[in-house]
């Protein structure tokens, strides 16, 4: 039942980012779809993630090159989703509010994809045919 729980918080979690940026967008006053394009960031985040937990030897070493890397392309991935909303602002293609709520949608919408790895990604015991 836990599991439910957690799922359900994380899709309510996705849902508030997901809609903080839909206003950055679509309010009246902005008006302007560019920020739309840290949807690719979004989809792109857990994939190093993704690929280096299946390559990865599951040895209990401290430290693995193949993980290593994998969090360094996704931290390169958040820091540039993270860096569109502003220089979209700088050149004023956008406003600095619909700035500030793709960015609050982009704190938010991280958040979530790091709880679905910490509760869903802790270790082999999980089955997916349990849903």
């Amino acid at each position: 039942m836990a599991g439910i729980k957690a799922l359900v918080g994380l899709s309510f979690s996705g849902a508030i980012g997901l809609t903080f940026l839909l206003l950055g967008c679509a309010l009246e006053q902005y008006g302007v779809y560019w920020p739309m394009f840290v949807l690719f960031f979004y989809i792109l985040s857990p994939i190093p993630t993704f690929i280096a937990r299946r390559i990865a030897d599951d040895t209990d070493s401290i430290s693995n090159a193949c993980r290593e890397l994998a969090y360094f392309l996704t931290t390169g991935i958040v820091v540039s989703s993270f860096g569109l909303p502003i220089v979209l602002a700088r050149i004023s293609l956008i406003q600095w509010g619909a700035c500030g709520l793709v960015m609050t949608g982009n704190a938010v919408t991280y958040l979530t994809i790091f709880g679905f790895f910490v509760v869903f990604g802790g270790g082999d015991d999980f089955n997916w045919e349990q849903w």
